[in-house]
């Protein structure tokens, strides 16, 4: 199901079920150093893959969708404002403060956190979630209840 790419790219895979694969993407369980919230480490490093221009097709079809456009809902934010200020960030901690000053003051960040590791996981969400695996050949993963976990999975961060 996964093979290299043409590219042999060491850090893209190809994935007969879903493309493209990233293994130099975070994961969406890591937090944010400055804020805390999961999934921005991962939306950040895609910002800054699609302004290089190797953001890989099969990510470009969910670029600022799924779970990015959700945590720019959650924070009242556009994605644009967010691309904006890492294309114009300087360093890391230029970074940090250019998001916090275009995010709330309360990021809310227990009730974000909580609800990214739980998508997936309700009734209309296990029959997307199983559909995505059935797609994977996955179908039998017990250990796979999430969105995010379907990321780690397709990403090899779950075996």
């Amino acid at each position: 199901m996964i093979k290299p790419t043409p590219t042999d790219d060491p850090q893209i895979l190809f994935s007969t079920a879903t493309g493209e694969i990233c293994l130099d993407l975070p994961s969406p369980y890591i937090p944010h150093r400055a804020t805390g919230l999961l999934h921005l480490p991962r939306f950040i490093a895609k910002i800054r893959k699609h302004l290089a221009g190797t953001l890989p097709k099969s990510y470009r079809r969910n670029f600022c969708k799924g779970f990015d456009r959700f945590l720019c809902m959650h924070l009242g934010v556009e994605p644009q404002a967010v691309i904006d200020a890492v294309k114009n960030a300087t360093s890391d901690d230029d970074l940090d403060a250019r998001l916090l000053a275009i995010f709330p003051k309360d990021l809310r960040v227990a009730k974000w956190n909580r609800e990214i590791v739980q998508k997936g996981m309700s009734e209309m969400g296990r029959e997307s979630l199983d559909a995505a695996k059935k797609k994977m050949e996955a179908l039998d993963r017990t250990d796979i209840i999430s969105f995010a976990d379907m990321i780690d999975f397709d990403e090899g961060r779950i075996p």
